[in-house]
């Protein structure tokens, strides 16, 4: 049989010991007799998931105690909303750094909420192949500058952060979030959906400190940070089983050597595929070095017929979802921590044997 490797963006692969674990526990939970899918929210066995969850997230990350973690439905796309009326409480006013679709979408969102938005520096001319850059930020006229920390559409990521002063700075890191390290204490907020690293779609974690909230009164309650930290995320039923998954992964990753590990490995994995492309003489990776991504590397032959073609026989042998974003074309592939160096290096074999056969 052949062996499958999914380079999707999310839903993305996840580890096949995560998947063999949940496996076992379907049919009953901790001999519980019930399946983790019927699990009250409400039961010692939840509290026990949910707080094991939260844990291993803090000490993975190294998460501060004067942040909150929470749990919550709705994607990254809720949270776009969520962040600029939980936090643009003084200015009503935040500022941006515009890195491609995401950071294009959450302007959007932010706008739609009635908080103003100063894009303050953008690559949209450059189609997105480089990351903006902060010059200055010394003014604290802003509630908080939001950024992507990775763009898994255009697949550039920032490995340093920009200096925002007093500023507070918010990242939605979903794409690079447990694959490369950042430090904690220089964001106000992270958002992160669970659907690239952290396991099935339907999570989205936030991680936020706890000065910044419980200021705004009468918020929905559904995206109110204060309500959700007081009520340990269960406001409402919440996605059990996709924190139940989360969890998994979680000790997965412990197990693995934790995100400075994950991070080696995404660097010699992204190496790679870098080193073929970069030296390939029909394949062009379009994102300026400095700006590359460890998770999401695009890449293109500039001859849309090829690379349908390249598409269809790369999913012949293996090779699935590698077709690139429709706003870019081209291929993509994601290498998220549960992909194997091996395949990566069957992908490389493949577009070396496809570029001598149709040079």
């Amino acid at each position: 049989m052949t062996t499958i490797y999914n380079f999707a963006a999310g839903p993305a692969t996840m580890p096949d010991s995560v998947i063999n674990q949940i496996k076992e526990d379907l049919p009953s939970y901790a001999n519980s007799g019930m399946s983790v899918m019927e699990i009250s929210h409400r039961s010692a066995l939840f509290d026990g998931i949910i707080d094991d969850a939260k844990q291993d997230l803090r000490d993975l990350l190294g998460i501060p105690d004067n942040y909150q973690v929470l749990f919550f439905q709705g994607g990254c796309t809720l949270q776009f909303t969520a962040a600029p009326l939980n936090l643009a409480n003084n200015y009503h006013r935040i500022a941006l750094l515009d890195s491609g679709h995401w950071a294009d979408r959450a302007r959007d969102e932010a706008q739609r909420v009635g908080t103003k938005v100063d894009v303050l520096a953008s690559t949209k001319a450059d189609h997105y192949t480089k990351l903006p850059v902060l010059k200055s930020l010394t003014q604290n006229t802003y509630d908080y500058l939001h950024i992507t920390t990775n763009n898994t559409i255009e697949g550039t990521a920032y490995s340093e952060l920009p200096d925002t002063g007093a500023t507070e700075l918010v990242g939605d890191m979903s794409s690079n979030f447990l694959g490369q390290q950042y430090d904690m204490k220089k964001f106000g907020l992270v958002m992160a959906g669970a659907q690239k690293n952290l396991g099935i779609a339907g999570l989205t974690i936030v991680i936020v400190r706890n000065d910044l909230i419980g200021k705004v009164k009468n918020l929905p309650s559904m995206i109110d940070y204060d309500l959700f930290a007081k009520k340990n995320s269960m406001f409402n039923t919440p996605p059990v089983f996709a924190i139940y998954t989360a969890g998994l992964v979680l000790k997965w990753l412990k197990e693995q050597g934790g995100v400075s590990e994950m991070e080696r490995r995404n660097r010699q994995k992204s190496g790679l595929l870098y080193d073929f492309l970069d030296n390939s003489q029909l394949f062009t990776a379009p994102v300026e070095k400095a700006a590359r991504s460890l998770t999401n590397v695009p890449f293109i032959t500039g001859q849309p017929e090829l690379d349908t073609k390249l598409i269809a026989q790369a999913a012949d042998v293996g090779l699935l979802n590698i077709k690139g974003h429709r706003s870019v074309g081209g291929m993509r592939a994601s290498l998220y921590n549960a992909m194997p160096y091996a395949g990566v290096e069957k992908l490389v074999d493949f577009l070396n044997k496809f570029e001598k056969n149709n040079r």
